[in-house]
């Protein structure tokens, strides 16, 4: 086997080899005189892609014999096309004989430079064979690789699955006050029901075919795919760079889904290669599992009760005398009803105020004179009366008494010569009155 490409068929057939190196590990190689057949799968057998090319794509194709099969890593392919293809006039690749253990790639660059690359063939390839037909699907839409692209955008970069919900288009109005009225199809966040307390973001876009696709059919009961998001972004990459369109085929869930380039206007198009992406959906349906659309009316009923009982709660409050404005939302009203509950106890009479100062002022000098009390260093006497000012002392749970006979002081009895008008006293230790 033996064949060479070189400008605009290189370019797309280094697409290829990328979008099957997104896709899978292995590169299964068959080769007939008719055609030349490139397959992947995935690990997990979930994913599996094919890409054909006529001999007319090639500058040069021969193959001896009736079909030759092998299988190199995808990997050292890539590594293979690292050269920029702008650098690159053609490429050569060829297997010597069907036993050969190498394939060998050869580039012959611009500036004079060749390149020679020998890949080992693996020892039992897993070479894998699907066919599917496209009749037995009733649902399917064409879409442009940048628009699928741009819906995507909406989702986050890190999905791993989303849900493709396909109805009617004329099932639902276009007036209708839910707001999808006439968008027929829906892009959804596949929400897994084993991982609890998911913070992701969950998305789901509607999306009216008539807008966004080239093409829309399906008829029947609403259906559902949940597939990959890695394999489909890889084939939309693929489509892009080759400036064709996307036919995607779909029949339930838990059936395969299809996916193939449209050429032209029609499926009479032909082209001198072709590719198939053949993904695995999810047996589950999420029609079923209550995600559906009926979750927001209901989340906008109960928004509803609660402002009604807020309003009703707020009416009660401007009853009891509440101040505050009917603009405010229930919080604004509840505080403001708290701090007027705090306004209307301090505009109370102001004789309560005046009491209230009062008995403040009273407790602060009796906590004064205790304190005074306590110390017992200097006994405040009238000269007039000659009465001194007692207290009582409580200390330890005991009561004491300052009453004395040794601390009572005469007028007469004055041992300070300096002061005529005060007498300080020697304080006492406490008697125990008996």
């Amino acid at each position: 086997m033996e064949f060479t490409v070189s400008g605009n068929s290189l370019k797309t057939f280094a697409r290829a080899i990328i979008c099957l190196a997104r896709i899978g590990n292995d590169l299964v190689v068959q080769a007939s005189p008719s055609k030349l057949d490139f397959h992947t799968l995935n690990s997990s057998r979930s994913a599996y892609k094919v890409i054909t090319f006529s001999p007319d794509f090639f500058d040069v194709y021969t193959v001896n014999g009736a079909q030759i099969k092998c299988s190199v890593l995808l990997k050292a392919v890539c590594s293979v096309l690292r050269t920029p293809i702008t650098n690159i006039d053609n490429l050569a690749v060829q297997l010597p004989d069907p036993d050969a253990s190498k394939v060998c790639w050869t580039l012959e660059c611009y500036n004079g430079i060749r390149k020679i690359y020998g890949i080992t063939c693996n020892v039992d390839p897993d070479i894998q064979q699907l066919s599917l037909d496209k009749g037995r699907y009733h649902s399917n839409f064409v879409v442009r690789p940048r628009d699928l692209n741009r819906l995507l955008a909406n989702f986050q970069s890190s999905l791993q699955e989303i849900t493709i919900i396909a109805t009617e288009r004329n099932s639902l109005p276009a007036d209708v006050t839910d707001g999808i009225g006439g968008k027929a199809v829906e892009l959804r966040s596949y929400l897994d029901p084993m991982k609890e307390n998911d913070s992701s973001l969950h998305t789901q876009l509607w999306i009216d075919p008539v807008e966004e696709f080239v093409q829309y059919t399906h008829s029947g009961d609403p259906v559902d795919v949940t597939f990959g998001v890695k394999e489909l972004k890889a084939f939309i990459s693929f489509c892009e760079g080759c400036e064709v369109d996307i036919h995607l085929y779909f029949e339930k869930a838990g059936e395969p889904i299809l996916m193939t380039p449209r050429y032209g206007d029609d499926d009479g198009a032909i082209s001198n290669f072709n590719a198939t992406l053949v993904l695995a959906t999810m047996l589950s349906s999420q029609l079923h599992e209550g995600n559906n659309t009926s979750e927001f009316p209901a989340e906008t009923a109960r928004m509803q009760d609660q402002t009604e009982s807020g309003t009703a709660l707020g009416a009660q409050h401007d009853k009891n005398g509440a101040s505050g404005s009917d603009n405010l939302s229930n919080h604004t009203r509840i505080w403001s009803e708290l701090t007027g509950s705090a306004a209307a106890a301090g505009s109370g009479s102001g004789s309560n105020r005046r009491n209230a100062s009062e008995n403040r002022n009273s407790n602060v000098v009796e906590a004064r004179e205790i304190q005074r009390i306590s110390n017992i260093q200097i006994s405040k006497v009238s000269s007039s009366m000659g009465i001194v000012q007692t207290g009582i002392i409580e200390c330890n749970c005991q009561v004491f008494s300052q009453r004395h006979l040794s601390n009572w002081v005469e007028p007469g009895d004055e041992e300070d010569e300096e002061d005529d008008d005060e007498l300080c006293v020697q304080c006492t230790p406490p008697y125990h009155e008996e």
